[in-house]
C-alpha cells in the first residue's frame, strides 16, 4: 500500500471514530433530555447531519479500499469498513431506543402537569365557592343583625310609647283632679261668702 494512500485510510478512519463518539453523546443527551419536544427535535436534527457525515465517510473508506494495490490491504480495508458500518446500526438502533424513552418520558411529563394543572383549576374553583358560601353567610348575619337591632328598636319604640301614654293619663288625670279641687275651692268660698253676710246681718 502506497504511503499517501495509507495516509488518506487512517484520516478517514480517524474522523468515523470522531463521528461516531459525537454519535454516541448525542444519543446520550436524548437519553436525559427532559424535554420540551422542540429541544428533542434540535438533538436529532443534530443526530442525523452526523449519520449523513458518518456514512459519506465509510463510503469514501470503501471506496479507497477498491483502490488498493495489494489483496491484503484492499480486505484490511474492507475489514474495518465493515466494522464502522455494524458500530453504525447499532448506534442507530440506540438512537431510536433513545427516542422512544425520551418521547414517553416527555408525553408522561406533559400529561402530569396537565394534571396538576386540573388539579389548580379545581382547588381554585373549590376556594371561590368556599368564599362565596362564607361571604353569603357573612351577609346571612349581617342581615340577621341588622333584623334584630331593628326589632329591638322597635321594641324601644314601644316602650317610648307606652311611657308618653303613661305619663298622657297621668297628665290627664291630674288636670281631672285640679279642675274638681278647683271647684271645691269654688263651693267652699261660697258658702264662707253666705255665712260672713249672715254673720254681718245678725250682728246689725
Amino acid at each position: 500500500m502506497a504511503s499517501s494512500q495509507d495516509v488518506h485510510v487512517r484520516i478517514c478512519g480517524q474522523e468515523i471514530i470522531k463521528y461516531d463518539l459525537e454519535i454516541k453523546a448525542l444519543i446520550q443527551d436524548i437519553r436525559e433530555c427532559p424535554g420540551p419536544q422542540s429541544v428533542l427535535m434540535d438533538f436529532n436534527s443534530k443526530v442525523k447531519e452526523k449519520f449523513n457525515q458518518l456514512r459519506q465517510r465509510i463510503q469514501n473508506m470503501e471506496q479507497m479500499a477498491k483502490e488498493q494495490d495489494r489483496e491484503t490491504d484492499k480486505q484490511d480495508i474492507l475489514s474495518e469498513t465493515e466494522s464502522h458500518r455494524r458500530q453504525n446500526l447499532s448506534n442507530q438502533t440506540a438512537w431510536r431506543k433513545a427516542n422512544l424513552a425520551c418521547k414517553l418520558s416527555i408525553d408522561n411529563l406533559e400529561k402530569e402537569e396537565l394534571l396538576n394543572g386540573e388539579d389548580s383549576t379545581v382547588r381554585q374553583r373549590k376556594a371561590t365557592k368556599e368564599s362565596l358560601v362564607q361571604t353569603s353567610g357573612d351577609i346571612t348575619e349581617s342581615l340577621m343583625s341588622i333584623s334584630r337591632m331593628m326589632a329591638q328598636s322597635v321594641s324601644q319604640s314601644e316602650e317610648t310609647i307606652g311611657t308618653l301614654a303613661t305619663s298622657s293619663r297621668t297628665v290627664l288625670e291630674t288636670d281631672e283632679e285640679f279642675k274638681s279641687m278647683t271647684g271645691t275651692i269654688h263651693l267652699g268660698r261660697k258658702l264662707i261668702s253666705k255665712r260672713v253676710v249672715c254673720f254681718d246681718a245678725s250682728l246689725n
